[in-house]
């Protein structure tokens, strides 16, 4: 298959799963023209410079911490939303880095995570069987033949909400919220009495300190803009491909396509077949690229699509998501491990302890928080006793005060979770849930990096 010409196209003569049938062809394709003259989202220097950035995850010299809404909604789309959602990832972040001694890689699930693949095309509700909801670029969550009607005019709201979430994520990393001075004010007041508070109270007092000797022995923000801004890079799954190859540009500087829809794209653990359209796509552009793994994936067959997806083994080009289940991992990842270890090939291991762990509970999706804390600690686990780095952490989450996750801290239960369940489509870590997993990772990075070093840099370099 990778022998095969690409072009930005070539995804249309291949099987296709997880899309809508749109009832009016010519509209959708109106639309897809309308946005292929659009301005791109991302740029390709970025998403080379976030490339470098994985390359050294790959190289067990950062870690990656990625995350975000299980889908946006047009509804919530506000600043406030935003901001509070960039104020948890900057405290995860900060928690892992001084916790750790470890730089930490960001990339939001943002701007773009509009459309979600489904177990099935349509539901019944009161007998009535419509089209299933796919997110707000594609229908609406409304139960009515007009909502659940696929709308190519949606692709138009979700571009212009993902330039509006980047023009304000880009103002926070580089304006001066995301200095380093302000991780006290980066707390959300709804965790200020929570049993993390304490816990990161502390940790950005030690900064401050921090900060305090380096401006007085001559280092200050203003002199070094790393501590007061940061590199934000977004993602989502690669769902919609025509909105995709509509976005997909060619760079002036390096002649290669770049989708421009966000730095990184994903392919779900639903349509990652090798020779269907979305690994198609997936391998032609030059982002680089995550996959999510779950428990149906062989060995072989990983191999195979590490082959297509990233034919020249390059560190920080593919990112491999784990989403197993708390009570599955141990039986599945260290045989992937294995045989990528085996092949040489140069990746990043991520894991994503959500979609593994989602059951019903008082008539609600929900997932345990002691399950995704217990796949993130097998998770590293597998990997120490591979001798490999476990590199990555993948999250569905919001700086929402919301109860949709059972446990946590404040041990959220069954009979709570509908106070504040605002999710469209899968449960997500409240904030204060998302910090604790932030403290936990920060420990579990700290033991290994006994076993990865980072590299000392000498006073000559």
């Amino acid at each position: 298959m990778s022998s095969e010409r690409w072009s930005v196209d070539s995804w249309r003569s291949k099987p296709i799963q997880q899309v809508p049938d749109y009832p009016d062809k010519t509209v959708l394709g109106d639309v897809e023209k309308q946005l292929a003259g659009f301005p791109p989202l991302v740029f390709a220097g970025e998403a080379r410079k976030l490339k470098r950035a994985l390359s050294k995850v790959a190289n067990g010299e950062a870690f990656l911490l990625q995350g975000g809404d299980c889908a946006e909604s047009f509804a919530e789309h506000s600043a406030d939303n935003i901001r509070d959602f960039f104020r948890v990832f900057l405290q995860m972040a900060v928690v892992m880095t001084f916790g750790a001694a470890s730089p930490v890689v960001k990339i939001g699930r943002v701007a773009g995570q509009f459309a979600k693949p489904r177990s099935a095309p349509t539901e019944k509700q009161n007998g009535i069987e419509l089209p299933s909801y796919r997110g707000d670029i594609i229908n609406d969550i409304e139960f009515t033949t007009a909502g659940r009607t696929p709308d190519p005019k949606r692709l138009l709201e979700a571009y212009r909400q993902s330039a509006a979430t980047l023009n304000l994520l880009r103002a926070f990393a580089t304006g001066g919220y995301a200095n380093l001075e302000n991780a006290h004010r980066w707390m959300l007041g709804f965790i200020k009495d929570s049993p993390q508070s304490g816990r990161y109270q502390e940790l950005a007092d030690r900064i401050t300190e921090t900060l305090g000797f380096m401006r007085a022995i001559g280092l200050d923000a203003e002199a070094h803009p790393e501590l007061r801004q940061t590199d934000f890079y977004t993602s989502h799954e690669a769902l919609l491909l025509g909105f995709e190859q509509a976005l997909t540009r060619v760079d002036s500087t390096t002649g290669d396509p770049y989708a421009t829809s966000g730095h990184m794209l994903w392919i779900g653990d639903r349509t990652r077949q090798l020779d269907h359209a979305h690994v198609e796509f997936c391998r032609g552009v030059k982002n680089p690229i995550g996959l999510k793994c779950g428990p149906s994936l062989k060995s072989d067959d990983l191999l195979r699509l590490i082959k297509v997806l990233n034919p020249e083994n390059e560190a920080g080009r593919l990112t491999l998501i784990c989403r197993f289940g708390s009570d599955k991992i141990a039986d599945h990842l260290p045989q992937l491990i294995r045989a990528v270890q085996r092949e040489g090939a140069k990746v990043v291991w991520s894991c994503d302890p959500m979609h593994g762990n989602t059951i019903s509970a008082g008539g609600y999706k929900t997932r345990p928080f002691e399950r995704i804390m217990g796949e993130i600690r097998s998770f590293f686990a597998a990997h120490q006793a591979e001798g490999t780095y476990a590199g990555g952490i993948h999250l569905e989450m919001t700086g929402k005060n919301v109860t949709e996750c059972t446990g946590g801290a404040r041990m959220i239960s069954e009979a709570e979770l509908h106070d504040r369940y605002h999710t469209h489509c899968d449960p997500r870590l409240n904030a204060e849930q998302a910090i604790e997993v932030a403290f936990l990772v920060a420990e579990l990075l700290k033991a290994e990096r006994a076993a990865f070093p980072l590299p000392q840099v000498s006073a000559a370099e």
